[in-house]
């Protein structure tokens, strides 16, 4: 029987560093593998170059990838705050979100989703953000990120009906990890909002993996495993 592999892209980020230590307490995992700006070789979502090396990278590893976690983004690309309004609409940072939050993660389906494999179950999973539901916007503002999140579910859809036809038994999902105390969220956690440490946060993500089946490849979850309307 093959190892089984998994890969943390992001892998020196809040969220990512945290699964990388959770994925290799699991022993769930043969091998476990994180890309990042920092290793070699190094990761670059605005550099498709740097993503088709890291691909390659993995491929050539032997054993069988079960499990491609996507923990890259960004809340205020360059420390750009999110948007209270229109009138801060600025189109240099609204393409900023869009490359980071929506363009490079769909580089990564694009140079990883190949890599899984054709008859075994597999997941590949992407961090979105609750505030990329268009149905649950009551709240407004924050226009290039929960724009950026809302491509985001979008492109993880499409993906995941191309997926579906050749690799039956894999997974594609979007999911949001809730509110994690992460440089990330510095400034932004409300009185009152629940915020997990990272650990408890990747253990809730990855329970939430191991549940899932092929029939909800193409959806968007919470990291309590509830599904998040578009």
């Amino acid at each position: 029987m093959s190892s089984r592999i998994a890969l943390v892209l992001g892998s020196t980020g809040g969220i990512g560093s945290a699964l990388m230590r959770s994925l290799n307490c699991s022993e769930q995992y043969d091998e476990v593998i994180g890309f990042s700006r920092s290793t070699v070789p190094g990761l670059d979502l605005l550099d498709e170059a740097s993503v088709e090396a890291c691909a390659n990278r993995a491929r050539s590893i032997s054993g069988s990838v079960g499990l491609v976690f996507d923990a890259t983004g960004a809340l205020t690309p360059e420390g750009v705050r999110p948007e209270k309004s229109m009138r801060e609409i600025d189109p240099v940072n609204f393409a900023r979100s869009f490359a980071i939050n929506a363009i490079g993660p769909a580089l990564l389906m694009k140079h990883f989703l190949p890599i899984l494999p054709r008859e075994e179950r597999s997941v590949f999973v992407t961090l979105s953000a609750r505030v990329g539901s268009i149905t649950d916007n009551r709240a407004g503002g924050w226009y290039a990120y929960r724009a950026a999140k809302a491509a985001l579910n979008q492109i993880v859809r499409t993906a995941a009906v191309e997926l579906a036809r050749k690799k039956p038994n894999a997974i594609c999902v979007a999911l949001h990890p809730g509110t994690v105390r992460t440089s990330l969220t510095d400034g932004f956690s409300k009185t009152g909002l629940e915020v997990q440490e990272p650990e408890a946060a990747s253990q809730s993500l990855l329970s939430v993996i191991d549940g899932l089946s092929p029939e909800q490849s193409g959806q968007f979850f919470d990291h309590r495993g509830a599904v998040i309307p578009w």
